[in-house]
């Protein structure tokens, strides 16, 4: 990976972060009129746009989410996965009333916790293909 430029430095700052679905329920599906994981990967790329943080691979799997980020220095990794959960559970409730139905009890699509790793650029190949992946393990 290439290093960022700022006005005054020169960075690289990659993590890998996993998220589930509330209770790990298997709800980011693809199949026939749901296309949920489609959906939001859109919505993560628009997201990244927005709020100024590069998405370098996802995968999404029906219980968990895999992102490889870069971030700026002066990006809080916290408000990156707060931003990221917040915007696409309540755009993935709007759009898809059946989810919204499925968690209507507790009223929250992602559950609270999160895995982050900060990645050094020596492993940050390995991560995107770990990445990658996912889906044929």
């Amino acid at each position: 990976m290439k290093l960022n430029s700022s006005n005054h430095s020169k960075y690289l700052i990659l993590y890998h972060i996993v998220f589930c679905p509330k209770f790990r329920y298997k709800v980011l599906i693809e199949k026939q009129n749901l296309n949920i994981q489609s959906r939001l990967k859109d919505l993560i790329y628009n997201i990244a746009n927005i709020y100024d943080f590069k998405i370098i691979e996802i995968e999404i799997m029906p219980d968990h989410i895999h992102l490889f980020v870069s971030t700026k220095p002066n990006t809080s990794l916290t408000n990156v996965v707060q931003i990221i959960k917040s915007i696409t559970a309540r755009r993935l409730f709007e759009e898809f009333t059946t989810l919204k139905q499925f968690y209507s009890r507790c009223g929250h699509l992602w559950s609270r916790g999160y895995f982050v790793c900060s990645v050094g650029n020596a492993n940050s190949e390995t991560i995107k293909n770990y990445i990658k992946n996912q889906k044929y393990k």
